[in-house]
């Protein structure tokens, strides 16, 4: 079963395909989505990673939480349910 990440204090620069291309190397990435302002377009400053099962997911918050991308300290973890 697949896992979401949030991620957030992302550069306001980068698109999905970084996003996507940032967590490869941890493991199959399902999707990676940055969320944009409905409005203008812009990038909000974070996003989702759907990592392909726990495992990958647990291996991309302790490789990548808190470590730097494009000049900005991103925070990795797992994201929670809207209920």
């Amino acid at each position: 079963m697949s896992t979401k990440l949030f991620v957030g204090s992302l550069p306001w620069s980068i698109d999905d395909e970084e996003l996507k291309k940032t967590f490869e190397n941890q493991g199959t990435v399902v999707s990676a989505k940055v969320i944009r302002d409905r409005d203008t377009g812009r990038s909000r400053g974070f996003g989702f990673v759907e990592m392909e099962n726990s495992t990958d997911a647990q291996n991309a918050i302790q490789a990548l939480n808190n470590s730097e991308l494009n000049g900005r300290n991103i925070v990795v973890n797992e994201a929670k349910s809207r209920d």
